[in-house]
């Protein structure tokens, strides 16, 4: 699909208006967003992304739309796994339940910076060499047998290098200052705790980017429609957030269903980079239709045969103790 430039400008600058309404709408005054709010706002972006993919039909054919839905539900659906690890940090860094939107949307904006770069990389690495294909495959196939070896293991949150040498690099207050990320205290500019938890959301979803990235370059290997797709997947995925809450850890089954598609997606790849060199027949190479179809039927297997088991089993459901309603200072000093 060929993407005029006006076109890529006027995307961005759309979705920039929907982060600036969800800004100054939501954020205006900071609060503990609601699970109406988080569920209207989760319908609200859903909806943008259903209007997208309609409009993409009616402009530019069947086709790319179905790569876009079918990239923005794969997306979206590996976004919901990593909302646990967003909890467990929300959790560790004590963030104030007023503060947590704007924590996850500057996060998330972070990481959508960093997620173009790593789509550029991918986009130009495809179009010069088919042996991408191979190593995008290989990734994901390991990602998805790690998914299922791991399983069982607790998840604990661990600092990675990127939120440590900011530490090393910068002073930190012991205590949050309202959502300010610097302050200045004796003539020396401070980071605060705000500050570090928006490194640890958005490099941490640098690190999902590793498997979401090549899943969704084995749809499409069109850069807009990846682009797209991940930003429509991400901007819905704060209020996501507030909505599933403790749901999460009732998809018990959540990671399998995962391992599945990126198992399937790793070897569509391998399949399409053979057929690239002529070693497997035209029928091997797996349209959009069969895979949108597999994903969406794996995805309902998962869920529903998640919430019979948390339902029939509740010992099953993964007991996080995470306290996401954490009080700031001020909410506490005014409480006594």
């Amino acid at each position: 699909m060929t993407v005029p430039l006006w076109l890529w400008v006027a995307t961005v600058g759309g979705l920039l208006a929907l982060i600036a309404l969800d800004l100054v709408i939501v954020d205006r005054k900071p609060h503990e967003v609601t699970t109406g709010e988080a569920a209207r706002w989760v319908i609200f972006y859903i909806s943008c992304a259903v209007l997208f993919g309609i409009g993409l039909w009616f402009f530019a054919g069947h086709h790319p739309a179905i790569e876009f839905f079918t990239g923005y539900i794969t997306e979206y659906s590996l976004s919901v796994d990593n909302l646990f690890i967003f909890m467990i940090i929300m959790a560790s860094f004590k963030v104030p339940a007023i503060h947590q939107h704007r924590v996850l949307l500057v996060g998330i904006l972070l990481a959508l910076a960093m997620r173009s770069v790593f789509i550029a990389v991918g986009a130009a690495l495809i179009a010069q060499f088919v042996w991408v294909f191979f190593l995008f495959g290989a990734i994901l196939v390991w990602t998805a047998v790690s998914m299922v070896r791991n399983k069982d293991e607790d998840e604990e949150y661990e600092e990675n290098a990127v939120t440590r040498l900011v530490r090393k690099v910068f002073p930190v207050t012991e205590d949050y200052v309202g959502h300010k990320s610097f302050v200045k205290r004796d003539g020396k500019r401070w980071i605060t705790p705000m500050f570090v938890v928006i490194v640890a959301i958005g490099s941490a979803d640098l690190l999902f980017a590793v498997d979401s990235i090549p899943a969704i370059f084995g749809i499409t290997q069109d850069a807009f429609l990846v682009f797209t797709a991940n930003a429509f997947a991400l901007m819905g995925l704060r209020q996501l957030f507030f909505l599933l809450g403790g749901l999460v850890s009732k998809l018990v089954y959540l990671s399998y269903g995962l391992a599945v598609i990126l198992g399937f997606i790793g070897a569509k790849l391998f399949l399409h980079a053979l057929h690239e060199y002529d070693a497997v027949p035209d029928w091997l190479d797996i349209n959009n239709w069969v895979s949108l179809g597999v994903i969406v039927v794996v995805l309902t297997i998962t869920t529903v045969a998640s919430l019979m088991k948390a339902k029939r089993d509740p010992e099953s459901v993964h007991a996080n103790g995470l306290d996401l309603h954490a009080e700031a200072p001020e909410e506490r000093e005014d409480a006594r």
